[in-house]
Parts: structure tokens; sequence; C-alpha cells
């Protein structure tokens, strides 16, 4: 019987074929024996199902009793507009749990079912079982055609379980269902009553920031932006499926753009996830038993959401022209002074102007050690004598008074002959680098010894070899980062980058273009400077070609290899850290770092060419210990967090490199690392300490090394104690505070030695000194950390604070860029005043 009139009103009103009559008596007869073969007396379809029908309306609350033998069907009707969407909400409670089975409510509508069991059962990590007794979900309105008509649902109540199970069912209206463009509008969320909103598109907008907040931690959320179609996905289980989203603890906000809603209008998806984990939070125990339910508590948070328009295209266009405008103002000043520079230098040759250098006023730099504490100090690290350079009559660094006379003889000698001929007679002695290096006091002349051919292209490496490293190293970081974009993009996961949500101009396909942008002043900047370079360095090399006695014999020894390798590692640095910010987090890091370590040792290592040109590392030695440096860098980001046993490796090899370069400095090289070192020390601290108490020899370069090895060391035990998160950084302010040290002690000695600081080198030195102190502000700011969850990381996010479109990183990137450029001009100019000055008067320190 109720077979037959379930297929009467399926098919009423529908003419039957003759086929159709044969085979609703065959399906009714095969029906009808397979019920009595599967046990239809146990009351799954041998007994007749009560379905009761009931008229209902909103905001009643309905309590009543379902069993397997009943099944409640509630009919709900209301007007739908096509200019006015109004959201529907079903909540249900259950009263009295039934044992066997669940209740499930199936919510009909025109174009969509939604059906949900209560009690609601959510899963967490390992399997963990939540469930929930009180459900609210909001149905999903799929847009009318008409501009008004009335829309049927129907929610079907069923069980399979044979006790009566009391519940209570509401439906509602939403009130203020669609967002309004910047009004706040505040809601409460769970895991079992997710919240939705729809906002529709102004006129006149096209993009758009949603922004949700929370005064609470937790529960952890997760915003999604959905586009305008059934179903909705708002369970934690599901929420990820379409659209973009983002795991929320205080603060999240996403971009969305018109182009992307075909509609002209989107959903705001709001859940409450069942556990704390993936914000950060502490993780529940693991059940004892694998089906066992778990009480999730008070899960319920409460959340402010508000819509805000983006930025205009304006905006877009200002800040590009702005930031282009800023760095090529760096071009037109630099022009300027080269300008006056050429002019000042035409007038000098016309009216024969003298240059006030101490080599043409007569004036020979005083040294420090005639009136320092360093000055009678003669002590050696044996007992032999001193050689006859340390016993000069004037007490100064010993180096041998030469005339003008001398500049003029053939540089055309080999100092490979130099190097590897043995020494027979006295006058070959005082080649002898052995006896050279180990002077007590050295000038510049001693340790340039070598043919300058030879040693250019020695330093021209250094550039030919960064360039080869930047061509391999770009190329698949550039594809790299284009994959994580695509991704992104593509499944909508906000988690995978740490951007400053608050701040994220898209364009096209990136998602934060600024942070992008305002790399540009590296690379500009860069350039710049590698231009400087090259002129500084055709200059010099017209004076070589005329045989200019200054260019020849005079001042510290120009090679440019190592500033053409700086200029582009800074411009490197440039294009990697855009690279890097095309999607930040914590396995692409190390691209804005890298070359972060290569400018800081190129930094030293020109520092120390300066008056070592002879003895400076190769650029492959050089090389590979910043290759070293960065292998430790991926090993710390990997491995290093809170994992001692790293630590402890890295601080033994921390403080063994120093002692090693501590010792390669002192000795200026020549000593070596093989089985005698441990007896040759012995010997000596027996020799120095134990059988004569003997000071320094080389007591400058003993003050540096023994402040180096104390600022290490410092590092290494912080390091150990602390083990930071952020290795990466860490290992940075290792390499930055090695190069304030050195540079802190170059300017002193400089001083010390009695050379002065032009103009130029000193606004340089002043100016670079404020912009990095400013530049530090911002960058320790901290708009987002992947130290943290992408969740965590938000709460540091902030707003635009340069026209609307740069935030606190962008500035740093600004500054930083201007701070490194003066800092390499002032490695550039810092020595000019000694251009006049001979070599064998410019001392070694």
């Amino acid at each position: 019987m109720v077979l037959r009139n379930c297929w009467k009103s399926r098919h009423k009103g529908v003419p039957r074929s003759p086929r159709h009559r044969w085979f609703c008596p065959g399906l009714t007869f095969v029906v009808w024996i397979c019920a009595i073969h599967l046990g239809c007396g146990n009351g799954v379809m041998g007994d007749t199902k009560n379905v009761v029908q009931k008229d209902a309306e909103f905001d009643v609350t309905y309590n009543d009793t379902v069993t397997n033998e009943n099944q409640t069907i509630y009919a709900f009707n209301h007007t739908v507009s096509r200019n006015k969407t109004e959201g529907v909400r079903v909540t249900v409670d259950v009263l009295s749990q039934a044992s066997e089975s669940p209740i499930l409510f199936v919510v009909r509508q025109k174009q969509a079912v939604l059906s949900f069991q209560v009690p609601l059962i959510l899963r967490g990590l390992y399997q963990r079982k939540y469930p929930y007794n009180h459900i609210g979900r909001t149905l999903c309105q799929p847009p009318t055609v008409v501009a008004s008509e009335t829309q049927y649902f129907f929610v079907d109540v069923s069980t399979l379980s044979s006790q009566g199970t009391n519940y209570q069912l509401r439906v509602s209206r939403v009130e203020r269902f669609t967002l309004q463009t910047d009004k706040k509008f505040s809601f409460t969320a769970s895991p079992s009553q997710p919240q939705y909103f729809k906002y529709v598109f102004p006129e006149g907008v096209d993009t758009v920031i949603v922004k949700v907040t929370s005064d609470m931690n937790f529960p952890c959320s997760v915003m999604s932006i959905q586009d305008i179609q059934c179903p909705v996905y708002d369970l934690d289980n599901n929420v990820a499926f379409i659209g973009m989203y983002q795991t929320i603890t205080k603060k999240g906000a996403i971009t969305v753009q018109r182009k992307d809603f075909p509609s002209n209008s989107f959903y705001v998806v709001v859940v409450v996830k069942t556990e704390d984990e993936a914000c950060g939070g502490p993780l529940r125990y693991y059940p004892l038993r694998p089906d066992e339910l778990i009480d999730a508590g008070n899960r319920t948070k409460i959340l402010d959401v508000v819509v805000s328009p983006a930025i205009k295209t304006e905006i877009y266009v200002f800040g590009m022209l702005f930031c282009l405008g800023i760095f090529l103002s760096f071009y037109v000043l630099i022009l300027m002074v080269a300008c006056v520079h050429s002019k000042r230098i035409k007038k000098r040759e016309i009216f024969h102007e003298p240059d006030m250098s101490p080599a043409e006023t007569g004036k020979t730099p005083v040294s420090p050690y005639e009136y320092g504490s360093f000055a009678d100090n003669g002590s050696t690290l044996s007992s032999e004598p001193i050689t006859d350079s340390a016993t000069s009559t004037d007490n100064n660094y010993g180096y041998m008074e030469r005339s003008l006379d001398s500049v003029g003889r053939s540089r055309q000698e080999s100092l490979s002959s130099v190097e590897e001929d043995d020494y027979d007679t006295l006058d070959d002695i005082d080649s002898d680098k052995n006896i050279v290096r180990t002077k007590k006091y050295l000038c510049v002349s001693d340790l340039a010894r070598k043919d300058k051919r030879i040693l250019s292209k020695k330093y021209q490496i250094y550039f030919w070899n960064i360039a080869t490293i930047a061509v391999f190293y770009a190329l698949p970081v550039i594809q790299l980062v284009i994959t994580y974009q695509t991704v992104v993009n593509v499944t909508g996961n906000q988690d995978i980058c740490y951007y400053n949500f608050l701040c994220a101009h898209p364009l096209g396909a990136l998602s934060s273009f600024n942070n992008i942008l305002s790399n540009l002043g590296y690379v500009l900047l860069g350039l710049l400077f590698l231009l400087i370079v090259l002129k500084r360095d055709i200059m010099h090399k017209r004076a070589l070609v005329r045989n200019d006695i200054s260019a020849l014999e005079c001042g510290i020894p120009k090679h440019f290899g190592l500033f053409y390798a700086m200029g582009t590692a800074l411009m490197m640095e440039g294009l990697l850290s855009a690279c890097y910010h095309v999607c930040p987090n914590y396995t692409n890091f190390q691209f804005d770092t890298s070359f972060m370590y290569m400018i800081a040792g190129l930094c030293m290592l020109k520092l120390y060419q300066k008056r070592h040109p002879d003895i400076n590392a190769s650029a492959y030695s050089a090389y590979a210990c910043l290759a070293g440096v960065i292998f430790f860098s991926v090993l710390g980001v990997v491995f290093g967090k809170g994992n001692m046993v790293f630590w402890i490796v890295f601080s033994v090899i921390h403080i063994l490199a120093t002692l090693l370069l501590s010792t390669q400095l002192y000795y200026m090289g020549r000593w070596r690392l093989d089985s005698g070192v441990l007896r040759r020390v012995v010997y000596i601290i027996y020799t120095d300490c134990i059988r004569q108490c003997s000071g320094p020899m080389y007591i400058d370069r003993m003050v540096l090394l023994v402040l180096g090895n104390i600022v290490n060391w410092s590092l290494a035990a912080y390091g150990l104690i602390k083990r930071p998160n952020d290795f990466a950084s860490y290992l940075l302010a290792i390499a930055i505070c090695n190069l304030l040290l050195y540079f802190a002690f170059y300017i002193i000695m400089k001083l010390r030695s009695g050379e002065r600081i032009k103009c130029v080198a000193l606004v340089c030195i002043l100016f670079t000194a404020v912009v990095w102190g400013f530049a530090l502000y911002f960058f320790f700011q901290g708009l987002s950390t992947w130290q943290k969850t992408p969740a965590e990381s938000r709460e540091h996010n902030r707003d635009c604070i340069l026209l609307s479109f740069f935030d606190d990183h962008d500035i740093w990137h600004f500054l930083s860029s201007i701070a490194m450029f003066g800092s390499f001009l002032v490695l550039l100019t810092m020595d000019d005043d000694l251009d006049a000055v001979q070599r064998d008067k410019i001392y070694v320190f």
C-alpha cells in the first residue's frame, strides 16, 4: 500500500506505456521479496513508517520526538526577492540523546540539499572525535531570476533508533545577512554553529579587504571567502575545499577582487575549529580508546567582521612613481657631485692649485706608536731579536725611506720569482715574504709587492664568480616562487605565505605587490654603485697608461674586483628579496638572507684587502666559506629549532672557526695547520709565557682579535643557551657584528695613524649611520614572523603607514638599500686622503 501510494504520488499525471505497466508490478514484487529475505519483520521495511508533514513557521520552536517508526517533515515557505538576500538559519538541539543511532536532519530546497546528523561528530588530529548536540546551520540561498517569488523548503527529521529522542527545531531569519561596506558586524560562532554572510561589491569598487577580528586568541577559527553557489562549505572538515581561507586567532584579513567573482558578490564564511593546534594552541590528550568521544568544552567565539574598500589604481601608480623617484634622485645627486668634482679638477689643472695632501705639504703621518700605549712594547713571539725594520731610528712602523727616484723603476718584475726562488744572498732576504710579513711594523708597500696585473685578475674573479653564482641561484629561485604563488592562487590557502595581510596589495597574480616593489632600491642603487666603480676604474686605468706616479706608487692599491662583486651582490639581494616576498615563509627565507651573508663577507674582505692586497683570500676560498655559512643557515632553519645537539655542534664549529681565522690574521698567513701545530702552540706558550713573560709582537692585531673572540664567543654562548628560533637572523647578526667591529677598528686605527677622513667620506659615514638607525627601527617592528603559526603571525599585521601603499617592512627595504649603498660609498672613499701618500708611509693595521 505504501509503495503504491508513493508511486502514484511521484508519477501522477504521467501517462504510462505498456512497458511501464509491465515494469511497475514487477518492481513491486522484487522489492517485496527482498524485504522478506532481509528481515523486514525487524522494522526496516516491513512495518509501515508513519510520515507526518507539518506546515511550519519561522521563529517558532518545535519540540518533538522521533523514532524509527515515525518521520516528521516540516514545510516552510518564504518570499525571495532578486534585489534582497535574506538568510535563513536552522537551529537544532537534541534534548535526550539516543544511544543507538543519531538523528538525521535533511533540508530540501529548490536547488540545494543540506543534511547533518545530531549529535554532529567532528574529527580532529589523530582521529579524535568531538560530539556536538547543539547545531546551527545557515541555508544556502540560490539566486532568483524573477523580481520576487515564493520558495518552499522542507526539513525532514528521521532516525534508525527504536528509542524515542526529543529534539528542538527552530528556523529563523538572519538579520544583517548582507554585510555593508565599512560597517562592523559582531557575531558568535562555534564548531557546530558556523556563520557566513553575503557581500555585494558596490559600484566603482573593484577590490575590498575583509577583516575579521576577535578579542580571544582561542578557540582557533577559519575565515573563508567563497563564491555564491551551493553548497556552502562551512564545517571544519570541508571549509578548505573551495575559495580562499586562512586561520585566525585575533586578527585576519583577505583581499578580494571583483574579477574573481562573476556574480560580483561572495560569502564570508567563519568556522571555529575543533582543535587549536593549527593556531599554535595546545594539543589535547590522545584518547585511550580509538572510538572514545571527547568533550570539546565551550568553544564559542565572538568575532567582528568589516569589509572595507581597498586602494584605487591611482594609489598604485603614485606608489610606483614614488619608489622610482626616491632612487632615481640618487642618480641625479651623484651626477651633480661628479660634475662639481670634474669642474674642480679642471680648475686645479688650470690654476695649478696645490693639493694639500701630506705628501705635498711635507708632513708625514704620525705613527700611533710614538705616543700611544703600544709604543714601548717590543716583545716578539720568540727569543729572537727583532728585524732591522723594527728597530728603525724614527721608531715608526719600520718602513724604509724611499725617494721618488725609485718610483719610476720598472714594475714588470713577476712576483712569482720572488715567491718561489731560493735565497742565496743577503739582499734576497729583504724580499722573502716570511721576513717581510713578520716585521713588527708593516707598511702597505710591504704587502703590495705582487704584480698589479696578477692581483687585478685575482680580484676580478670575485666579480665573475658572483655573477655566475647569481645566475645559477636566481633561476631556480624564480621558478620556485612562481610555483608557490600559483599554488596559493589555485588552492586558496592563505596560510602558505606569511604576508602582512592588512597591507598586501595584489597586482595580477602577485598577492603582495608593494613588498616586491620596495626591493627596487637594492637593484637601482646596486647598479648605480657599479657605475661609480666603473668610472673610478676607467680613471685609474687611464692614470696607469699615463704612468702617473700617484697611481703607480701612492695611496691604497686600487683593485676594483671586490667592489664590482659588492655591487652585484646588492642587486641580487634586491632580486632575491623580491622573490622571497612573492610568498614569504620559512622554507624560502634563505633566499632573502643568502646574499646578505655575501655582502657582509665581501665588505670584510674589502676592508682587509685595502692594506693587505697580497695576502687577501682568493675568490674560491672566500665563496667556499660563504657557501658553508649558507649551508649551516639552511640546516639551522630546518633542524635548529630546539635541537640541542645541533646548537652544540654549531657552537663548537663557530668557536674553532674563530680561533683559526684569528691565527690566520695574526700571523698574516705564515703558519701551517698540520700534525705539528699543537707542538708549536705548546712551544710558543712555553717560550713567551713561561720561560719569559713577553707580550704580543703585533699589539694592534692582538687587540682586534681579542675583541673579536670575545664577541664571537659571547654570541656562541648566547646561541647555545637561548637557542633562538630564527637561526638565519642569528647567523646574520654574527656576520654584522664582526663587520661592525672590524670597521670600527679600521676607523680608529686610521685616525690614530694620523690619517684623516675627507669631507665626502665623512658625510657618507654620518649619513649612513643615521639611515641605518632608522632602518633598524622599522626592521624590528616585526609585521609577520614565520617562527610562529600563520594565525599567530597575523596578530603582528598592521595597516599601511606610507601613502596607504607601503608598510613598515617596505620602509625597511627603502632605508636599508640606501644604507647599504652609503656603506659601499664609505668603503670606496674612506681612504681617498691617501691618494697622494707614498705606500711606504701608509701603515698596515
